[in-house]
């Protein structure tokens, strides 16, 4: 079993910064070698990738509105981030932490398990 904690988010005005956090605990054999990953969902929307990262620390960013904007990293306990930078009012939405099944993050659909998310709000 594997829990996915995040944390971080927050209200910002637009071209702000936030940094999410999420903290995986549990199976750490799963953990340490398995792809994960960010989602998000706006309101009325359905939830979509953001971006992954492997053990190896390869990024892959599935949107590309957020490409130059935000930072996926992983440390070495798997601590996983997502740096967020010139933020704006269509990044709003929860912003789920998520563990693939494989060890790259080639697919989106890979991914099966979600924390609770944490909520990013950003105004005009």
């Amino acid at each position: 079993q594997v829990r996915l904690e995040e944390s971080g988010g927050g209200s910002v005005q637009t071209g702000g910064s936030l940094i999410l956090s999420c903290v995986p605990s549990g199976n750490q054999r799963t953990i340490v070698r398995n792809c994960l990953g960010w989602f998000r969902q706006a309101p009325g929307k359905d939830r979509e990738a953001v971006a992954g990262i492997s053990p190896g620390g390869s990024p892959q960013y599935y949107i590309d509105s957020i490409k130059g904007r935000f930072a996926i990293s992983r440390d070495d306990d798997d601590t996983l981030y997502l740096g967020m930078n010139s933020l704006e009012v269509e990044d709003t939405g929860t912003y789920y932490c998520a563990l693939a099944q494989t060890r790259f993050c080639e697919r989106p659909d890979e991914f099966n398990l979600w924390g609770q998310g944490t909520q990013v709000t950003v105004s005009s």
